[in-house]
């Protein structure tokens, strides 16, 4: 028996379902007897992870631009056609940012990490709780990926912290207005791993050494590490966890 059994016939949206933690979390869930809407704002990498999992019928594949809502409701209306339902939604989707001092950051920078990193979180609440509580039993799971940089400062960052900071703040207010109807909202908020956000995306490549040594446990947290605690916060066994930033950081929040 999985500890993961839990998720077994759960209808669950993962966005960002290409690469990172959303593939690994797309494996896990599919291992686990999951039916999965996957999407992806890219849709090569998209398909080969759909490719691999080989199960047409328990997993549904689609481009979604997170930073345009008709896209963030497609997924989900896929969700409810498809399966009957919805009752996980993971807001996994997000870019980078290059590292600049504040001062240097442009409109269309900051507009940028907004739109994607923040708005698109705001989208996949809205849609997925609508249908949450649409259905014949009402209630659901949603968890967002947030940062370290959403609960503290972030040098050389500062428009992916205001974004981030933006998801914390829509996580505890959506926990609190949904709660007494069942609906759960929850975020990790992990430190920098070496998945492509940070690799490619983020500009952070030729930084990772000084990244690792930042950390009081002297490495990055692993991708399987970050996966382990979102599965943990989303289980449907998890029913009391509310509200919660939770950071995933190796002791950086101790500091």
């Amino acid at each position: 028996m999985s500890r993961w059994d839990a998720f077994c016939y759960q209808i669950i949206c993962i966005t960002g379902a290409a690469s990172g933690f959303g593939k690994l979390m797309a494996e896990n869930l599919h291992a686990a007897g999951a039916r999965l809407v996957i999407s992806d704002i890219n849709p090569e990498p998209l398909q080969a992870v759909a490719a691999a999992l080989a199960d047409e019928t328990r997993v549904v594949a689609m481009t979604c631009d997170v930073a345009n809502e008709a896209d963030v409701q497609a997924i989900v209306v896929a969700a409810k056609e498809r399966f009957g339902r919805l009752d996980i939604m993971v807001n996994n989707a997000g870019l980078g940012s290059e590292p600049k001092l504040l001062t240097e950051v442009t409109e269309e920078e900051l507009d940028l990490n907004y739109n994607v990193n923040t708005k698109g979180v705001f989208f996949g609440i809205k849609h997925a709780v609508r249908q949450m509580l649409a259905q014949d039993s009402p209630g659901g799971t949603v968890l967002n990926v947030a940062s370290m940089a959403g609960i503290g400062a972030a040098p050389l960052l500062g428009a992916y912290a205001a974004a981030k900071h933006g998801v914390v703040g829509l996580t505890k207010t959506a926990a609190y207005e949904f709660g007494r109807q069942g609906v759960r909202v929850n975020a990790i908020c992990p430190f920098f791993s070496p998945t492509p956000l940070v690799t490619q995306e983020g500009g952070l490549a030729d930084r990772m050494d000084t990244l690792k040594k930042s950390s009081p446990m002297n490495r990055m947290g692993d991708p399987e590490e970050m996966v382990e605690v979102m599965l943990m916060l989303m289980s449907p066994t998890n029913s009391f966890m509310n509200g919660q930033a939770v950071a995933v950081d190796g002791g950086m929040s101790a500091i």
